[in-house]
């Protein structure tokens, strides 16, 4: 964590050093302190993996230094904001420059030591150098290139399981009617989970089933039936405070009378499995359960009609092969590096998992003999003739050390996760910022380098991709339980992180808290004798916690990250508004209809995320207050159904200020994008709204031809929806313009003529296109040559359209194509079918005829030995097709 802890000193300290009207000494203090920063971050970014041993000492010292001297000038800087805004009154960055020369007095003896402590640490690094003890990395452009998603995620994943993969299908699909439980058993890393996913998403499997879901059998009882729920679209809005027995319920209605596949995964003791199966009707139509498991008692208990499958390791053969697979893809291995690799898959001893690790490792590493016997010595002593789970943490431990320094935080910060926990890319990377992991790069923003660090841990294998978006982006992903338990280690031994159940071990240098469990009567020990000086820089909750839980959040006052999304409020918690150090918040509660206004007083917040629950659906707008407008840092703005007011004040040269760095925008209702208004968000990238008609209001009063001039947006979506007191919605005007970058674009209640596609069709990046409830309105849609190039997705809900017009030539990019509630719809066009590319048509609620042609594509496709392609029917809208 050295790294990590001086690149955010180093933030915080360039933040000081652009103010105004500072003191000469103050000045040149910063500066001094910033030069040392800055020298040993340089030397860490070129420092090889190779050194780690070397380093460690110098490490875990520049560590403290730096988490001290950043809680030192954070301190004080608080202190003196909250001190001077005692009359809520909103200050600007510029208005710092007043408050930073403070309490120096008393922390200047302190820094000076720290400051002194940083330059033995930098002499003896340049001693090093001289010496020839340290050695650097090589240039990136002598490394592989950043990964497709395919050489992760397809080949490698199957191999040495296609046997155990016809061999679980086979007992999926026997015909015998009583439900029944598939046992797979295995010690860890020798890839029961990966076996079950493979199996689960299989098409034959997804096809022989009614409904599938997937849970985490070491899960709170709660969590698993959560879990079952959303996996069988049985949600709603209000289940997250619905009592066990009502949860358990709704269950079993879901799954009566269908053929179902549950997955359990990870069950430890029979317990887990006897309780859950008690709610799964045996309907005697084949339903089946997957079990996997380390204990082989569970497995042999778990069915006495089936017995358990046993997970075997990998002979050598299969052990090149993959290794192979994972370091060269399609390339040949260098004859070189064949006699070292062979001895690497031997101590490796046929586990995939240290397979996969070690690949990972290889593939963004020097391919040079030198560096592959520098792997070969360092895991020798690691592998042969220990315990197992321990041999996976030392393993592990020397693949974290191989990580480039600026990786080894965002890796770590996945133990904050729970086990299992699937969280979505555009959250990790927002986390990532706010918690000043990332280094900024002028040429980029923040959250596109975060996405580049994140593709690269999973190039490494160290990150498990769950879910990838139509346009190849990942969209959810997650961390191998063992993987986990290494963070989880690794991350008390930095001071990095704690969860609550082991408090005893929160202490002042903790910089991470995740909430797991119900905190009940645990609170008092987060307050530690209502010391306000802990230096805790982000709380996660994971746990459904009662209102009160989030008030001990003001003992940590240098708090950056406030993540509550799991907590159901009644009000706005105002006393965090006095957390000034604030850059990450998101809570659950319905506002009301008014937000307070002193949420301003936040001058450092970058994202800010209110879900209102429960009551999402009923009477849930409301408004925003205009000391938005004053919030210049802010990054990320997610509301829902929320109205943001015009910035008038600020269009008459009021103390507004330009919101550059907002990214996203969600969702608004009934905004007017004036010029001058577009001025203010010039980097915006992603926008949802939302307009309601009235009936008075002419659309030309929204300015939607100046989209056009979101230069920077890459993602749309606009809703548009009558009152109930009007029955017919009038058209959008034809003058509806988009901007050329946009990627993925979703229309709702538009009722724009297909004639006027046009518009849509000319985005030169458009890879998703969702057109929702009468988008788009008439009888007939031809299309025209040289649109929609890059289309990927394209999914149409609830129109009148009745004849599509389409040839081979058309959309030839297209993987996907969904045709919900098209109840006029005469049939699937035959050009559609012949278009390479294409993946899979899904249909729902759609005539008869539609589904024929769809069957007779896939037959099409089946005769030409392409059996890539598959025709989903749904019997009602219960899928989420997200891009």
């Amino acid at each position: 964590m050295a790294y990590a802890s001086l690149l955010s000193l180093n933030q915080t300290l360039e933040q000081i050093l652009h103010l105004d009207d500072q003191t000469e000494q103050h000045h040149i203090f910063m500066r001094s302190l910033h030069e040392k920063v800055s020298f040993l971050l340089s030397f860490l970014d070129v420092s090889s993996p190779q050194n780690s041993d070397k380093l460690r000492g110098l490490e875990g010292g520049i560590r403290d230094a730096a988490y001290e001297a950043e809680d030192i000038i954070e301190s004080s800087m608080s202190n003196q904001i909250v001190s001077e805004s005692g009359s809520h009154e909103y200050r600007t960055e510029s208005h710092m420059s007043n408050q930073i020369v403070l309490e120096w007095d008393q922390k200047f003896e302190r820094l000076q030591k720290i400051i002194q402590e940083l330059n033995s640490i930098s002499d003896e690094v340049v001693k090093m150098r001289e010496r020839n003890e340290i050695q650097v990395l090589l240039p990136s452009n002598s490394l592989p290139a950043a990964s497709s998603k395919s050489r992760s995620t397809n080949k490698s994943a199957t191999v040495g399981l296609d046997h155990d993969l016809m061999e679980i299908k086979k007992l999926l699909t026997k015909p015998r009617s009583e439900l029944d439980v598939v046992s797979i058993v295995g010690m860890g890393g020798l890839g029961k989970t990966t076996l079950a996913k493979l199996t689960y998403n299989d098409s034959l499997i997804a096809n022989h089933f009614d409904v599938r879901a997937w849970i985490v059998g070491s899960q709170e009882y709660r969590e698993v039936l959560n879990g079952l729920l959303n996996s069988l679209g049985g949600t709603n809005h209000e289940s997250g405070e619905e009592s066990i027995e009502k949860l358990a319920e709704n269950v079993s209605k879901i799954l009566k009378d269908k053929r179902y596949l549950i997955v359990m995964d990870d069950v430890w003791v029979i317990e887990q499995l006897t309780r859950v199966k008690s709610l799964f009707p045996d309907n005697n139509n084949g339903s089946r359960i997957i079990l996997t498991t380390r204990i082989f008692e569970v497995a042999k208990r778990a069915s006495h009609l089936c017995p358990p499958h046993h997970m075997a390791f990998l002979d050598v053969e299969a052990s090149w092969n993959l290794l192979h697979e994972m370091v060269f893809g399609e390339e040949r291995c260098p004859p070189e590096l064949q006699e070292i690799g062979h001895m690497i898959i031997r101590m490796c001893e046929g586990l995939p998992f240290l397979l996969v690790l070690i690949g990972g490792l290889l593939y963004k590493s020097e391919r040079t003999l030198h560096y592959w016997k520098h792997v070969e010595r360092n895991i020798h002593s690691v592998i042969v003739g220990m315990d197992y789970h321990l041999d996976f943490l030392e393993y592990i431990s020397f693949i974290y050390n191989q990580l480039p320094h600026h990786l080894r935080a965002c890796f770590l910060y996945m133990g904050v996760l729970p086990d299992d926990y699937e969280i979505r890319r555009s959250k990790l990377t927002k986390l990532w910022v706010a918690n000043r992991f990332i280094k900024p790069d002028r040429s980029k923003s923040l959250e596109e380098v975060a996405e580049e660090y994140l593709k690269d841990l999973v190039d490494r294998n160290l990150i498990l991709v769950r879910e990838w978006s139509y346009s190849g982006e990942i969209k959810t992903c997650s961390i191998h339980d063992i993987l986990r338990d290494f963070c989880l280690m690794k991350s008390k031994e930095e001071k990095f992180n704690s969860d609550v159940e082991y408090l005893p071990g929160v202490h002042d240098n903790l910089r991470q808290v995740s909430i797991l469990t119900d905190l009940k009567n645990q609170i008092p020990r987060f307050a530690l004798g209502n010391n306000r000086d802990l230096r805790v820089r982000s709380v996660t909750f994971f746990f459904c916690n009662s209102r009160n839980d989030i008030h001990f959040i003001t003992n940590f006052r240098l708090l950056r990250v406030l993540d509550a999304l799991t907590i159901r409020l009644e009000e706005f918690p105002v006393e965090i508004v006095e957390l000034v150090t604030l850059r990450y918040i998101a809570l659950s509660y319905w506002m009301k209809h008014t937000f307070p206004a002193s949420i301003a007083k936040l001058c450092n917040i970058e994202t800010l995320i209110i879900n209102p629950g429960k009551f999402r659906s009923i009477f849930n707008t409301s408004f925003l207050p205009p000391e938005i407008w004053k919030m210049s840092r802010l990054r990320h703005l997610l509301f829902v159904g929320s109205y943001l007011p015009y910035p008038t004040h600020a269009l008459k040269g009021g103390t507004f200020v330009s919101l550059e760095n907002l990214q996203t925008l969600s969702n608004m209702i009934n905004f007017r994008w004036t010029k001058e208004v577009l001025e203010m968000m010039p980097n915006l990238k992603k926008l949802v709204i939302s307009y309601e008609h009235d009936g008075r209001t002419e659309w030309s009063s929204y300015c939607f031809d100046n989209f056009v001039h979101l230069h920077q947006l890459e993602v749309l979506k606009c809703f548009f929806f009558a009152k109930c007191y009007i029955k017919y919605q009038d058209p959008l005007p034809v003058n509806f313009a988009f901007p050329q970058k946009l990627k993925r674009l979703t229309l709702s209640g538009c009722r724009i003529s297909w004639k006027n596609m046009t518009v849509v069709g000319s985005l030169s990046n458009l890879e998703v296109l969702k057109l929702k409830f009468h988008a788009f309105e008439g009888p007939v849609w031809e299309l025209n040559d040289g649109e929609f190039r890059r289309l990927k997705l394209l999914l149409i809900h609830m129109t009148d359209l009745e004849h599509w017009k389409v040839d081979k030539t058309h959309l030839p990019s297209l993987q996907r194509l969904s045709l919900r509630y098209c109840y006029k719809l005469v049939e699937i066009p035959s050009g559609i079918g012949k278009i390479p590319t294409l993946e899979e048509i899904e249909l729902c609620e759609c005539k008869t005829s539609v589904v024929t042609s769809a069957w007779v594509i896939q037959e099409e496709h089946e005769s030409l030995g392409s059996n890539g392609f598959k025709v989903v029917l749904k019997d009602k809208d219960d899928t989420d097709i997200s891009s």
